[in-house]
């Protein structure tokens, strides 16, 4: 099939060629983000760019990293202990630093952050931050504090890798999150201390067979 002829746009009179289309108007401004990149900003899935758990000291008790903005484990604790001052002693619930949007929230003992680029959708990180504590708060069983999420870190880890994967956000809903971390453990295989188990009890086993 042949394709038909472009003919030549009729412009108004006084009017230059293409001052009035749209694709000539989204040309220009194309050509125009090429020279200027602060000028128009590529839509990202990779939302997050990290996550991390303090206490109420600004220690790091569970942090997750998920670009090279901080490529250093010296660079990320400093950038925490920055984050940490500026808001543990404030009401607020977002902060801006160094070039990132930062919302957090605390509880008892702990102090919950999830980072993200300062033209980032605040929105979708704190869908994600209230995501992540409530998973935590139902798997805590309402327990939120120090000591309750240092004994169950292995969890805690499942819960944020179900809700960010590579710095993409998976899940908002904390059910389908704990449901998820629920299968996970169910179908995990057997640790070493299971597997340990497992041997010693066949050994008695097979023991007790033959005192018989």
């Amino acid at each position: 099939m042949q394709r038909p002829e472009a003919r030549p746009r009729q412009h108004p009179e006084g009017a230059a060629p293409g001052g009035g289309g749209g694709g000539d108007r989204a040309a220009a401004a194309a050509a125009a983000g090429a020279m200027d990149p602060t000028r128009l900003l590529e839509p990202s899935l990779y939302t997050v760019k990290a996550i991390f758990i303090l206490d109420n000291d600004g220690q790091r008790l569970l942090a997750k990293y998920y670009d090279d903005t901080f490529p250093s484990t010296k660079e990320q604790k400093t950038f925490e202990r920055s984050v940490f001052n500026k808001t543990h002693k404030t009401d607020s619930e977002i902060a801006f630093l160094e070039g990132l949007t930062i919302v957090y929230k605390s509880s008892i003992d702990l102090f919950f952050y999830v980072v993200g680029s300062s033209q980032e959708n605040e929105l979708m990180l704190v869908a994600v931050l209230t995501c992540l504590f409530d998973s935590l708060n139902h798997m805590l069983r309402k327990n939120v504090e120090k000591r309750s999420l240092l004994d169950n870190l292995d969890g805690v880890f499942l819960v944020v890798d179900e809700i960010v994967d590579g710095g993409v956000i998976l899940e908002s809903d904390p059910q389908q999150v704990i449901q998820k971390v629920n299968f996970r453990v169910d179908d995990s295989p057997l640790s070493e201390q299971s597997v340990a188990q497992v041997l010693q009890s066949a050994k008695e086993q097979i023991k007790w067979s033959l005192l018989k």
